[in-house]
């Protein structure tokens, strides 16, 4: 029987883990440096576990020693102690020097970074050192890695977290969130690098059973790790959220006040934690987690995949020790090869996912494709190749060439055409098309003739059906495949949610087609009852 040392066997996390070793039949040492706290956590584990062995060891990380390590009699060393932000990996080198195993928790940014350092010396001792054995970037890389299995291109990666409103809340997690709370943090973005401040953006995102819910931007080591593993052209974004979403709120506040005034909040930590127990009677207590994905399927078509975790009320502060229970076993089963490293490319998801089972822990993993290609359906597909390329791309990409234009056939109507940003008439002029589409909605920002203007197209339905938007007018078209065309009908409208006459709407005469030498060709003309003609476009174009 293996023996497991765990460090903060009384946290948050650590305890999750000690249940989950004792689960599997390993020997537990309970370590602290107080005896009476660990014989407490240790006389808890003996009650809910009669069959299991637990010691206790008195041990002070700060002084910790390789002899200290070896004298428990533990071959694997379980750190889930934290916070590990600015923290030296005195644990692991302490362990690796005693020839003993190490697996921890670490979500710091800066130690998962600097780990791969006690690489040489971990594999001179024919030991394991794994680091970031938890929800990240264990877990999301280990989606990720099954998402995108087999993608030609990945534009996009992002993962994001929203653990229940009465999910315990330890103090080390506070600390950790607070140290990079509003202060500089290095996010690949735009197909760069750049800088952003933590919890900025106020994201929405849905969790599935758990709902829609608001994240904001969350230093991880997934920031480094995303973008060196899956090479996104565009992005990579780790996101968390806190519940309830007033919760959320005031976080995303405090970060501005840290940015605006430059002040330390970690000391705020245990005010913090009281704030949030008074208010989390008010919010969701299901735990989710989210990792989607944008990019080329081995088809080369657009995919979409988007991977959910729910956990039921009071399940969710297991989740972040399952990597690390998985790791473990995998370890004591000799199928991890020695040396130090970040925990991601070392297990498959199914090794995370099957220690979910006794927890009940819901995952669903959901693949699909860009808006049109769902809207329309097979017959998408038999579409000509420039018409599928430019609704096809994921991502960011322009199109540009030429096109000729109507203007208005009225003041009225000429004023209508003003306000939107329809171009006047031009007999020959440069037509430009950015999109941006991330398999939820488009963005379509038009330049002709020198005028801009813009729409957003989300909502796909069956039938061919989508919904464009013209600031707070809206347009639900139909589009329908017709001899080598793509055709698109106005079957309603509304300002804003709300549905208006379809007699008062606006009507197109519209299609798409490919031109002899292989171009992408439009035609689009945009009528209002009573105005008449706003505009009329025709053209073609190409991919910059």
């Amino acid at each position: 029987m293996t023996t497991v040392l765990v460090i903060g066997a009384g946290g948050v996390f650590g305890s999750r883990l000690a249940e989950g070793l004792l689960r599997h039949g390993f020997e537990v040492v309970v370590a602290g440096r107080s005896r009476s706290r660990a014989e407490d956590v240790a006389g808890r584990l003996r009650m809910a576990f009669p069959a299991g062995q637990v010691e206790v060891a008195v041990l002070d990380t700060a002084t910790l020693t390789p002899e200290q390590l070896k004298a428990t009699g533990a071959a694997v060393i379980a750190d889930a102690a934290g916070p590990f932000q600015g923290a030296e990996p005195a644990t692991a080198r302490a362990a690796i020097a005693a020839g003993l195993s190490y697996v921890d928790l670490a979500d710091g940014r800066d130690f998962v970074a600097a780990f791969p350092e006690l690489d040489e010396a971990a594999r001179a001792a024919g030991v394991v050192a794994l680091t970031g054995c938890s929800s990240t970037p264990a877990l999301s890389n280990a989606v990720l890695d099954r998402l995108t299995e087999g993608w030609r291109e990945v534009v996009a990666v992002e993962a994001a977290i929203s653990p229940g409103a009465r999910a315990p809340k330890g103090l080390s997690v506070m600390q950790a969130i607070l140290s990079w709370m509003g202060r500089p943090v290095r996010v690949f973005e735009d197909g760069g690098w750049t800088t952003r401040r933590g919890w900025s953006g106020l994201y929405r995102r849905d969790f599935g059973k758990a709902g829609a819910r608001r994240v904001s931007l969350c230093e991880t080591p997934d920031l480094d790790l995303f973008p060196a593993r899956f090479a996104p052209r565009e992005r990579a974004l780790f996101l968390a959220g806190m519940e309830p979403s007033l919760l959320h709120l005031e976080a995303w506040l405090l970060g501005g006040l840290v940015r605006s005034f430059r002040f330390d909040p970690v000391p705020l930590a245990k005010p913090l934690l009281a704030l949030a127990g008074l208010q989390a009677f008010i919010g969701s207590d299901r735990g989710a987690m989210r990792v989607q994905a944008l990019g080329v399927d081995g088809q080369g078509r657009t995919a979409r995949a988007v991977w959910r975790l729910v956990a039921e009320p009071g399940e969710g502060p297991v989740t972040p020790s399952l990597p690390a229970l998985a790791a473990i076993r995998a370890i004591t089963a000799g199928g991890v090869a020695p040396g130090a490293r970040a925990c991601v490319g070392v297990l498959p998801l199914e090794a995370i996912t099957d220690e979910m089972a006794p927890h009940g822990l819901a995952t669903e993993a959901v693949v699909g494709r860009g808006l049109y290609p769902r809207a329309i359906g097979p017959a998408f597909d038999a579409l000509p190749e420039p018409i599928r390329a430019l609704h096809e791309t994921p991502g960011r990409s322009l199109w540009r060439g030429r096109a000729m234009t109507e203007g208005a056939s009225g003041s009225l109507a000429a004023l209508a055409a003003w306000v939107i940003g329809f171009p006047k008439g031009q007999a020959d002029c440069e037509a430009e098309v950015a999109i941006d589409a991330d398999g939820e909605r488009s963005i379509w920002r038009r330049r002709i003739g020198g005028h801009g203007f813009a729409s957003i197209l989300s909502r796909p339905r069956d039938g061919g059906r989508l919904r464009e938007r013209f600031g707070p007018l809206s347009m639900d078209l139909v589009l329908t495949p017709e001899d080598g065309r793509l055709v698109y009908r106005v079957e309603g409208w509304r300002a804003g949610p709300i549905p208006l006459p379809k007699v008062l709407g606006p009507t197109t005469e519209a299609f798409e087609a490919a031109d002899g030498e292989g171009r992408f060709v439009f035609d689009v003309t945009i009528r209002a009852p009573l105005l008449g003609r706003l505009v009329r476009y025709r053209g073609w174009l190409r991919r910059a």
